[in-house]
């Protein structure tokens, strides 16, 4: 019965289609930290391994949900990309790093998304995305991509 999840879980990462243990969570009513331990216990069994996940891996489904445009997708990437390459959020949730770049790169457009919004399509508590918007706020300037086309100027971003 535990394995079953971790098998999903395993075969969503390895078709490219990757899945939050959350969401595996939630359909499968077995915690998260067993759905891990059998999801590593079934890589070493098999002998396989999986890439490490990024952001990026979930990104176009989370604004897809939110009904945000491929240019405010893209900029939320090249946020949560730039966070994670400057070193500004280390050791943080890739989902929570996702939401706060989704976040800001949508108070930066015309359509804009609250972080209760953002948080329930991603599964991650405002406060933890406020508390990672603001880690990632003060570096602003250099976490958007060149050729974004800002609604809201840089400073006047929300500050939380």
């Amino acid at each position: 019965v535990l394995g079953t999840p971790s098998c999903r879980q395993a075969m969503y990462k390895q078709e490219g289609v990757p899945r939050t243990f959350k969401e595996i969570c939630a359909v499968s009513k077995v915690s998260k930290k067993e759905i891990g331990r059998c999801f590593k216990s079934i890589l070493r069994a098999l002998e396989t391994s999986v890439d490490l996940v990024q952001t990026s891996d979930f990104m176009s489904r989370f604004c897809a949900n939110l009904s945000l445009t491929s240019d405010i997708q893209r900029a939320a990437n090249h946020i949560a990309r730039k966070a994670v390459e400057l070193g500004i959020c280390p050791g943080r949730v890739y989902t929570s790093v996702a939401a706060a770049a989704i976040y800001m790169a949508s108070q930066a457009s015309t359509t804009k998304k609250t972080q209760k919004e953002v948080g329930s399509v991603v599964g991650v508590a405002e406060t933890t995305i406020r508390a990672i918007y603001r880690l990632i706020y003060p570096e602003r300037a250099k976490l958007f991509p060149d050729n974004f086309k800002f609604a809201v100027p840089l400073d006047k971003l929300p500050a939380a």
